[in-house]
Parts: C-alpha cells; structure tokens; sequence
C-alpha cells in the first residue's frame, strides 16, 4: 500500500493520529473492525479503542497488525514517537483491565458470590445488569450484556488462551434471576468447561484453609509480564508489582489445592443443575396445587349458594 510522510515529534494527540493511521490501513487492506479483531485473536471494541486513541497496543500487537495490513516498519516509527500519556491522562479502569485482558496468554480468576464474566451465559450476565444500577434501563442493560460476551469471543474460540477459574461455592449456589437462568448457567459452565483451554474449579464452604478476601483476576501477557487486577466499591486497582503478584500467585495456587477436581467441581455443578430443575418443577406443582385450590374453593361458594326447592313428582 502507499505509505503517507509521517511528521517527527509528539503532539497531544499523537495517539488519536497513530490509530487513524491503523484505521486507514485497515481499511485500505478491505478489512472490518470485526475481520482484523478476527484474525488478532481479540474483540472488536480492542480494534475500535485502538483506532480511536483511547488504548496502547503492545509492541507484538502493532507487529502483527503492521505484518496483517502490508504496513512495512510505519507503525512502527510512529508507535515510538506517540505520547500514550497525553492519551490516558483519565484513564477508565474497567478498560485498563479489559485492554490488558483481551491480549493476555494466560488469565487465573477467583471469584465468589456470581459467576465470573467470562464464564457467564447471556441470560445471567442480563439478569445482573437487570438488578444492578441498569436496572429499568433495557437499552444499557442490553448493551452491557453484549460487551461482556463480547470479551468471552476468543476464550471460547480454538486454541484459546489458558483460562483457570475457581468459583466459591456460593457463586454457583447464589440465584440470580430464578431457576430458570441458573440452570442455563449452570449447563453453560458444564459445556465450556469441555474446552481444552478453560479449567473449573469449585472451593466448598467448608475444608478450606487458604482464604482470598476478594475476587482477582491473574493476567499474563505476551511478554512474560504479570498483573493482578481486583476491585473495591468504586474502581479497580491493577497492581504489577512482581512482589505483590507472586504473593496472590501463591495464594491462588494454594486455594486451588485445595479445591475439588475438575471432575468433581463438573459433578457438583450438574448437582446443582439437577437442584435447579427441582426447584422450578417444584415451583409447577405449588402453582397447579394453588389452581386446584381456588377451583374447589369456587365450586363451594357455587354450591353454598341459596338453595331453589324444586316440585317433586308425583308417584
């Protein structure tokens, strides 16, 4: 493709200039945001932040890109001359982690209370933003949902990235959206843990001796970096201190010890199914038993009605 003079030195928006430069690439090349994130092995939204300015790409990512779109070394000259601070002087957290997430080689999750994101099924993760603080918004829940499947696309493709998640037990016993959602959520883990790169643990109420104070997230990356990334009430915290992250490491590795199996965590999770099915086959019989009740009920008032004497024949 023809290569455009770039200019030498930074500007404030050196880093909306370099995504355009992507963008017309891409473009030039006949590809969509959707086809390149295909090929990149990541979402859409990557591809979109990327060429927005809003998201620094790794040196492997701008490689690959400048290899797929027949770019020579351009994106590389202008990948160094980019202030990437001018461009997350406000950065947003959540898309920090999500950026970090989508290009990772290896994610390690603990997670109680709900089903981890990447783990969830549609109807679960709408049922949370349903009673979450999008509620009465379908159009943002709608939308919220959409994004975090989104995020699951290149864990559940082949040759996925390494994904191990330990669920406490109160994650896959809390319902969320009634019997119904949790026995699609509960077949959705039993059929994503049969993928070769995603490993489910469960750690049981009792018989634990290793304890995590919150849900984490262990990411590595390409480069052999490693991150952890948690959240309080109001943001999240990325920490790539090697101390601070080998510590967490440890504590993972040593819950996972004493967790169940990934048989056994696959046997209680089909139990916990088969609990839901009871719930709701349950839940049938109360509803035809409460029908059955208001019917005799209005056959008694019908027959406690006043009584009309009727002329009896003669013999």
């Amino acid at each position: 493709m023809t290569q455009r003079k770039v200019k030498r030195g930074t500007t404030a928006s050196s880093a909306i200039m370099f995504g355009a430069e992507i963008r017309y690439a891409r473009e030039s090349a006949g590809y969509t945001q959707e086809e390149l994130s295909k090929l990149l092995h990541c979402d859409r939204t990557v591809i979109s932040r990327t060429e927005g300015g809003k998201r620094k790409p790794s040196v492997e990512e701008v490689e690959e890109i400048e290899r797929l779109l027949n770019t020579g070394d351009l994106l590389a000259r202008l990948y160094g001359r980019v202030d990437w601070g001018a461009a997350t002087e406000h950065p947003d957290w959540f898309w920090d982690h999500v950026d970090l997430e989508a290009v990772s080689v290896g994610v390690r999750v603990y997670q109680d209370r709900v089903v981890h994101g990447l783990l969830q099924c549609s109807q679960y993760a709408r049922a949370l933003f349903a009673t979450g603080y999008a509620a009465g918004n379908p159009e943002e829940i709608e939308e919220l949902t959409k994004a975090r499947l989104s995020r699951q696309c290149r864990f559940l493709a082949p040759n996925g990235p390494l994904l191990i998640v330990i669920l406490d037990e109160s994650a896959i016993r809390t319902v969320i959206g009634g019997p119904d959602v949790m026995r699609s959520q509960m077949e959705h883990l039993l059929r994503v843990a049969q993928l070769p790169n995603i490993v489910i643990h469960v750690a049981l109420f009792s018989s634990r001796q290793a304890f995590i104070n919150t849900a984490m997230v262990l990411l590595e990356l390409p480069d052999g970096q490693r991150l952890v990334y948690s959240e309080s009430l109001d943001r999240g915290h990325l920490d790539e201190d090697s101390v601070s992250v080998s510590k967490h490491h440890r504590r993972f590795d040593q819950l996972r010890g004493e967790c169940l199996s990934e048989r056994e965590s696959l046997r209680l999770i089909a139990e916990v199914l088969e609990g839901f099915k009871d719930d709701e086959q349950q839940a049938r019989c109360n509803r035809l038993a409460e029908e059955q009740l208001q019917r005799q009920q209005r056959r008694r008032l019908h027959r406690g009605g006043p009584r009309i004497p009727r002329p009896r024949p003669r013999t």
